[in-house]
Parts: structure tokens; sequence; C-alpha cells
């Protein structure tokens, strides 16, 4: 069985810094990636960004520049710290990690990023 909790989700004024973690146990290929997707109300789930095993990134071009995306391949956990961040960053955010020798998607409960204006 497979966890992803997320954490580090809440409420800052447009410009502010928010850091989400995500940690991920239980049994699963050592070759995997894991990253975030959002969900704006009325709007369909987009990636964020994602980070392969290796270090490899990926990201919306909306947020590159000032998302940045981390792991710690020893705790299978990774860090998504948000700068600048604006009101269209308002969305709950969902950690995914996917095995890659199963091609399964786990997906976490998802934790609300607020930005108001």
């Amino acid at each position: 069985q497979v966890r992803v909790v997320e954490s580090g989700g809440g409420l800052v004024q447009a410009g502010g810094s928010l850091r989400l973690s995500c940690a991920a146990s239980g049994s699963f290929f050592s070759i995997n990636g894991m990253g975030w997707y959002r969900q704006a109300p009325g709007k369909q789930r987009e990636l964020v960004a994602d980070i392969t095993s290796g270090g490899s990134t990926d990201y919306a071009d909306s947020v590159k520049g000032r998302f940045t995306l981390s792991r710690d391949n020893a705790e299978n956990t990774v860090y998504l710290q948000m700068n600048s961040l604006k009101p269209e960053d308002t969305a709950v955010y969902y950690c995914t990690l996917t095995n890659y020798n199963t091609k399964t998607r786990y997906w976490g409960q998802g934790t609300q990023v607020t930005v108001s204006s």
C-alpha cells in the first residue's frame, strides 16, 4: 500500500511564499517520479511540477521562475517552494507518486493554497 501525504498549504497574500511538503511511504519502485498537480474551482486539474528520482524537473510555464521543486530520495519526500504567489495560484494542490515499473500514479488528499489580492 502506497501512501502520499501533503502538508504546508494555507492562506498568503499576493507576492508571498509558501512551501509544500509531500512524503510517500509504502512499497514502490526506487525509480519513480513525484510531483504536484493543482485544481482551481471550475477548472481542470493541471500539472504544476514534477521531478524524477534522478532529479530531472519539469514545470508548468505559469510557475517557471517562481516555483522550485526538490526531493530527498532517502526520505521519499518532495518540497515545492512557491514564491511570488499570485491570486491565480489559488487551488487545491495534490502530490503524486508515479511508480515507473507499474505505471501506477498515487495521489494525496490535497492541500488548499489560497492567495489573496
